[in-house]
């Protein structure tokens, strides 16, 4: 039967949408033709669409990352360095225009041996007159969320290991304005990176802002869709969240910033993995 007034009221009430057919065609045969059976039958309504699956976690960048460029700094190889050979080269190079603008380049902080690493995007202006990441309002809030944990920036003190945080850019130089990294700019300061993380060690990287989350797991995809779960990197757990610096513009996604310092700590835990 077809659906009455009062059952097509009710559905359009409760915002369901309904496929109903065109009105008929004058019919060529003759009105007492008889029907086929099942033409009386109400046309289907069509399903609700399935909700889109979660995004899959992203493997380690090892499986498909390109070979890193190597700098222009006179070193013969940035994975064999050690760690003052390191500062050094990063200090010398000159593989992009950025080594034009910058006062000093923001090498990193922290213990060497430090259990979480945290890597964000590019020094600002701050970073650039200090030598180090996150300075500044944003570093302020950073070190805010972090001591809320117990962890610590500090290459010396009393706390474990277990407590020590690294602190390193995707970028080693101020872009220029602050403006956003160039792809060429990230391709050239990689491996400073890359060999960073291979001398530290980390048990858990925590990636904050969207040219961190680019570089060290490859994908395009929004902060928002990433966040809330462990990927990996090189077999290391890693967690994506804000930049502290987005986050003294949008308020209240701190809340959303400090639920994934909390899944951070929990993997750094053991809890999850």
């Amino acid at each position: 039967m077809p659906w009455s007034e009062r059952q097509l009221a009710l559905m359009q009430g409760m915002g369901l949408r309904l496929w109903l057919p065109p009105p008929p065609m004058a019919a060529a045969a003759p009105a007492a033709a008889p029907r086929p059976a099942g033409a009386d039958e109400v046309p289907a309504v069509p399903a609700p669409a399935q909700a889109r699956p979660a995004p899959a976690i992203f493997a380690s960048p090892a499986v498909a990352r390109p070979p890193a460029s190597r700098p222009a700094t006179g070193a013969a190889d940035v994975g064999t360095l050690d760690w003052a050979a390191l500062r050094q080269a990063v200090a010398d190079c000159r593989a992009c225009s950025l080594c034009n603008s910058r006062r000093q380049t923001v090498f990193g902080v922290g213990h060497l041996q430090a259990r979480w690493l945290v890597v964000g995007e590019a020094p600002g202006e701050q970073e650039d007159q200090q030598g180090e990441p996150f300075v500044g309002a944003a570093g302020q809030l950073l070190d805010r969320m972090l001591a809320a944990l117990g962890l610590t920036r500090a290459a010396d003190g009393p706390q474990p290991l277990e407590k020590r945080v690294y602190i390193a850019n995707t970028l080693k130089c101020r872009p220029p304005r602050n403006r956003n990294p160039a792809a060429e700019e990230l391709a050239q300061c990689e491996p400073f990176l890359v060999r960073q993380i291979e001398l530290i060690r980390p048990r858990l990287i925590v990636a904050m802002g969207r040219f961190a989350v680019q570089a060290l797991l490859r994908t395009d995809e929004p902060i928002g869709k990433l966040r809330g779960r462990v990927h990996r990197y090189q077999g290391v757990p890693l967690v994506v969240t804000y930049h502290p610096a987005y986050l003294l513009r949008n308020l209240p996604d701190k809340a959303r910033a400090w639920e994934d310092l909390c899944l951070a700590a929990a993997v750094a835990a053991g809890d999850d993995a």
